[in-house]
């Protein structure tokens, strides 16, 4: 039988649960201060976290485009005492994996490593967050850095095309005190220039408690698990939780001109369904069937069948907590029209439904997904604070999959048969020539 953890003042728990990962029990938490506990815990030498803070470049500023990624990076120039060289010996000292990042909705902080380590590996996590040196001669570096980043995006077709993508069809609203989704994590030129240490400072105070989520894989007692949690991150700063809106707007027609590019890269905006969505499920399987390997209707009618595009995908975006189509290929500049009409004939071609053959596949390719996506320490730390930040929980693994089975082709295209990804398409081209249709 699961171990209860132990009870804790003000802490909301979930009782644990059976997973069908392996000998392993599942727990939800709520600190006091509101950040989100995901554990599982699981029979290994081992250990994995994954600490979402719900702040990113969308978050930036507004004329202050690249706060807060040069602020993460200036966390770890120094902590609790350590110099930069100190910090990163100490991390390196634990043999653990970090990774990580800023991204358009949140910071993120994982690490890896020996279940000896975890609580070390937390204490330091808890002194880059809590006491950060912030060392002033640092910033001129790392906003330096920043804009040799912007540079090196000049030299990447597809990451210009998908930043201008962003920015056309999800321009912040008026008066919103966020620059939104038009801008890489690195800024813009002109919001480098305007950081400052008092700045970057004030923006430190959204990243705590409040929306956050960890989730923690390890062998421990649920109990214990809460109890290190609490030592380490229970008095992280409250922190900052807001929505940047993502207020699509459709029928975006624009053209990026490169004299110099080779081929021409085609992005493609729709609306999709969000998580929530009652439809998330039957619209996973729809883009498997579009996009979900080399069977997938885009790589065959793309690729396979008229040699159009080497590159072609479809994926799912979650921005606002809403769900887009984001639709890419990349072509020589000659055949870039027949490829955007093949790609639109294919988007309106989804109403119509999918094959049982179709349908067959694409569902296999997700269960195989969320069977082998739950094998790994990181990556299972990482589903478990992605659910909790989209789903509002853990989605157990059994469940998922008896879900999955229970899916029918006939549910799949009772969805479809509504959904017109074509209607409200917006379109963002990067080449030498403009299309016809842009």
């Amino acid at each position: 039988m699961s171990a209860r953890p132990t009870d804790a003042p003000g802490v909301s728990l979930t009782a644990p649960a059976l997973s069908e990962t392996g000998p392993s029990e599942t727990a939800v938490w709520t600190l006091p201060g509101g950040l989100r506990v995901a554990f599982e815990r699981r029979r290994t030498a081992g250990f994995a976290f994954d600490l979402r803070l719900p702040t990113g470049s969308a978050h930036d500023p507004a004329g202050h485009e690249g706060t807060t990624g040069v602020l993460e990076e200036w966390l770890f120039k120094g902590a609790a005492g350590r110099d930069a060289r100190a910090l990163q010996d100490a991390f390196d000292d634990l043999g653990v994996r970090r990774g990580g990042g800023v991204g358009l909705e949140a910071t993120r902080l994982s690490l890896g490593g020996l279940a000896d380590d975890l609580d070390a590996a937390l204490a330091l996590t808890a002194d880059v967050l809590n006491r950060p040196t912030l060392p002033a001669d640092e910033l001129p570096i790392l906003t330096d850095l920043a804009r040799q980043d912007l540079e090196a995006l000049q030299d990447s077709p597809t990451d210009r095309l998908a930043v201008t993508s962003r920015a056309l069809a999800f321009p912040p609203p008026a008066g919103s005190p966020f620059a939104g989704f038009g801008h890489p994590a690195s800024g813009t030129v002109t919001g480098l220039a305007a950081l400052t240490p008092g700045r970057l400072s004030a923006h430190l105070r959204r990243l705590g408690q409040a929306g956050g989520v960890l989730g923690l894989v390890a062998d421990l007692e649920p109990g214990r698990a809460l109890e290190l949690v609490m030592a380490r991150l229970g008095d992280l700063r409250p922190g900052a939780s807001e929505t940047v809106p993502a207020a699509y707007v459709p029928g975006v027609r624009a053209w990026l001109p490169d004299a110099d590019a080779e081929q021409t890269h085609l992005s493609l905006t729709a609306p999709g369904v969000s998580p929530r969505d009652p439809d998330w499920l039957p619209w996973q399987v729809a883009l498997g069937a579009l996009s979900g390997g080399s069977a997938s209707r885009l790589f065959h009618a793309v690729r396979e069948e008229r040699g159009l595009a080497y590159a072609v995908s479809a994926s799912p975006v979650i921005l606002g907590g809403q769900g887009f189509l984001a639709t890419y290929a990349g072509s020589t500049p000659e055949r870039a029209p027949e490829t955007l009409d093949v790609l639109i004939a294919e988007l309106a071609r989804l109403p119509r439904g999918l094959t049982a053959a179709e349908f067959g596949r694409a569902r296999s390719g997700l269960h195989a997904s969320v069977t082998f996506g739950a094998e790994g320490l990181r990556a299972r730390a990482g589903a478990m604070t992605r659910d909790v930040a989209l789903f509002g929980r853990v989605r157990p693994l059994p469940e998922l999959r008896a879900q999955l089975a229970a899916l029918t082709l006939e549910r799949v295209n009772a969805f479809l048969a509504g959904y017109d990804p074509v209607r409200d398409l917006s379109l963002v081209t990067l080449g030498p020539q403009e299309l016809p249709h842009a």
